[in-house]
This record gives C-alpha cells, sequence and structure tokens, in this order.
C-alpha cells in the first residue's frame, strides 16, 4: 500500500478529511480505476483513466506527491466522468519538477479505497515559451492578406508552431485565426477594402505560448493581370482604362469617355498614358519585378508598396516596361490610390500598338497601401 497524506486543493474536492477517512481493502471494495495515465501541457497536468467493467458509479480520489517525496496527497475527488473515460486537471504544479500520480475508486457505503495497479509519473519542463515573433508584415492583395515574419523563433529547441490572431476593439479582442509551421500565413477571409489588424505568437510543443507581436494592419483591394489596352491611334474605342472595384465591371473604355482614368497614345517616342479628368498620375516610375510581391514570390521580388501622398499632376508619363506607375484618383469627391505595372508593349498581327499591363486599386478612400504596411 502507498503511503499517503490527504491535502485538499482545487475545486472538485469534497469537504475536509483525515488519515482516518482513508480506508483501503484489498480483499474487497469497489472496482479499480484501469488504464490510468497522465499527461503535461501549457503548465497542467492531466490525469486520466477508464472505468472498469464492475464501477457502480463510485467516486475517485486522485494522489499525487513530488518524486524524490516519500508520501502521496489527496488533491482532488471526480465524482463525474463522460463516456467511460475520467479525468482531473492538477494545475498546482511547478517547472522542472517530476510528479507521481494514482487514482483510487472509493465505495460509498463503506469507504473503502481500490487503487489503481499503476503509479504514473510525468515530468513537467521549463514553463519559458519560445520567442516573441518580430518583424511583422502584412501584405494586401486581391481579398486576402498575406502575413509574413521574422523565424527566429524556430531556434528555439521546442518550437512547435505560430498562431496567428484577428484583433478588433483596439487589440482588447483576440480571434484565434489558425497555425503556422512556417513564418508566413494567408487571411483568405479578408475583404476587399476592409482593413484587418493582425499579431502573431509562438507556440511549443508542451503548449507554452509567447506573448503576441507588435500588430500590423493589412487592407486587401482588387488586382488584376493581363489588362490589354491599344493605343488611341489605332483603336480609340479600346483605349481607355478606369480603375474598377469589381472584376464584373470592364476597366476597358472608350478612349475619349469622361470616366477614363488614362488612355494609351503612342507616337515615335515610345507609348504614353495620359491622365483623364479625375485622374492623376506619379510623374516617377520604379523598376519592379511583380505588381505584388505576394504567397511564394521570390528573395529578390520587387515590388511598390505604398503609395506617395503627393506629387502627383495631370502630366502625360511616358512607360517602359517592368516598370509600376502609381495613381491618384477622385471618385464623388474621394481620393482613392491604384497602381499599374506595365508588363509587355508591342503590336499585335494586324499592327496595331498597344501595352498588356497588371493593376491594382484600393478601394478605401485615402488608403495609400497597396502592398506591404
Amino acid at each position: 500500500m502507498r503511503e499517503r497524506v490527504l491535502m485538499l486543493t482545487g475545486t472538485l474536492l469534497l469537504g475536509a478529511c483525515s488519515d482516518d477517512d482513508v480506508i483501503f481493502d484489498p480483499s474487497g471494495g469497489s472496482a479499480p480505476p484501469i488504464g490510468v495515465d497522465a499527461t503535461y501541457y501549457n503548465r497542467a497536468v492531466t490525469v486520466y483513466w477508464e472505468l472498469a467493467s464492475g464501477w457502480n458509479g463510485e467516486a475517485f480520489r486522485v494522489f499525487s506527491k513530488r518524486v524524490g517525496v516519500e508520501s502521496f496527497f489527496f488533491i482532488a475527488e471526480v465524482t463525474s466522468c463522460s463516456s467511460g473515460l475520467c479525468e482531473y486537471t492538477d494545475t498546482n504544479i511547478s517547472s522542472n519538477v517530476s510528479y507521481d500520480y494514482f487514482v483510487s475508486a472509493v465505495d460509498p457505503d463503506t469507504g473503502v479505497e481500490t487503487e489503481s495497479e499503476r503509479t504514473v509519473r510525468v515530468s513537467v519542463p521549463s514553463f519559458t515559451p519560445p520567442p516573441v515573433p518580430t518583424d511583422l508584415e502584412v501584405i494586401a492583395l486581391d481579398a486576402t492578406n498575406y502575413m509574413r515574419w521574422n523565424d527566429d523563433a524556430r531556434l528555439d529547441d521546442e518550437f512547435s508552431a505560430y498562431r496567428i490572431y484577428l484583433l478588433s476593439d483596439g487589440g482588447a479582442t483576440q480571434i484565434l485565426l489558425g497555425d503556422s509551421d512556417s513564418p508566413a500565413f494567408l487571411d483568405a477571409l479578408a475583404e476587399n477594402g476592409v482593413t484587418s489588424t493582425y499579431a502573431v505568437s509562438s507556440v511549443d510543443v508542451y503548449g507554452h505560448e509567447s506573448g503576441t507581436s507588435f500588430s500590423r494592419e493589412g487592407t486587401p483591394r482588387p488586382d488584376f493581370t493581363g489588362e490589354l489596352v491599344y493605343s488611341f491611334m489605332d483603336q480609340p474605342t479600346l483605349s481607355g482604362f478606369r480603375f474598377r472595384e469589381s472584376d464584373q465591371d470592364d476597366p476597358i473604355v472608350d478612349g475619349v469617355s469622361p470616366t477614363r482614368h488614362f488612355r494609351l497614345e503612342t507616337d515615335v517616342s515610345g507609348w504614353w498614358l495620359v491622365p483623364g479628368p479625375s485622374a492623376e498620375v506619379n510623374p516617377v516610375g520604379a523598376f519592379t519585378t511583380e505588381l505584388k510581391c505576394g504567397v511564394a514570390a521570390d528573395a529578390q521580388c520587387v515590388d511598390w508598396t505604398t503609395a506617395p501622398l503627393s506629387g502627383y499632376g495631370p502630366a502625360d508619363i511616358l512607360v517602359e516596361p517592368e516598370f509600376t506607375y502609381v495613381w491618384r484618383v477622385v471618385e464623388s469627391g474621394l481620393v482613392h490610390y491604384g497602381a499599374v505595372r506595365v508588363t509587355l508593349l508591342g503590336m499585335d498581327q494586324f499592327g496595331d500598338e498597344l501595352m498588356i499591363f497588371d493593376w491594382a486599386y484600393q478601394i478605401q478612400p485615402g488608403n495609400p497601401q497597396l502592398g506591404v504596411r
């Protein structure tokens, strides 16, 4: 028989007990609990067991002791189980300490206890979580926000995964979006024109979770690839372009339409974008390798991240392939920003000059975010 000392802890305990309350009769009493085992996770040890075939509704008592200490302590009484399984969670533990546990069934009429045959040992690790993730970035894509961050937490020997949270109420409310075993995550539930705020934590194999990173925002916006517009000199009705909020609306308009944001013109000097009545273009384009460096972008990817807030004008701009040009347009008195990346300047089989390009449009008024930040 194991030597025991009674001590009450937790909220599942019933009344005070003394040594005289523990009666053990190896020749009779209740059917013992079977399959006793215990596991550690996130600053708690869960002891669990199965009901024996002869179980008749008896309560169970859980006993524990530190390894190296002679006597067991009574820590809890469990009076209900679910689907033939019972468990008790012990949170009164310390890091870097090992504990032994056993369980007994108590006859309600005689008080006789029948102990489990097995005593289980659990080694509690250090409670120290992995490092807090750093350098969180949010890249706004079309109806999607793509997040990436520093992978230093993986250097922790016990690292398991990252957890990604959606924040609201100024960060007071956190909703777990999911886990990731890599330093990146794609929120495919984000909506165009709606700003979302995110933070990331790291967790180890024992469930210890770090604090969350500094929060970052992302506002998805429509973007499209492979758009084609003709030169006003060759096909004027297909030479105008208007930024759109939805792919259900054709962005190609007549080159003389007052709703156009620009039209394409060509001369001996090259291909020109000519701003429409409600649009201005930043006079300095930038070399880019992609419209947006999103998911699976290589390390050398270059995009234009945030629209400038000033410097726009109505002057025509000479364009080059692989350059991105940023626009400011006014709709219903509200400023919106867009980007056009030229992928090809050339002619079709009939000799008509054209431009193929990718484009993005921020539908949230005043938001200059076209990618990261």
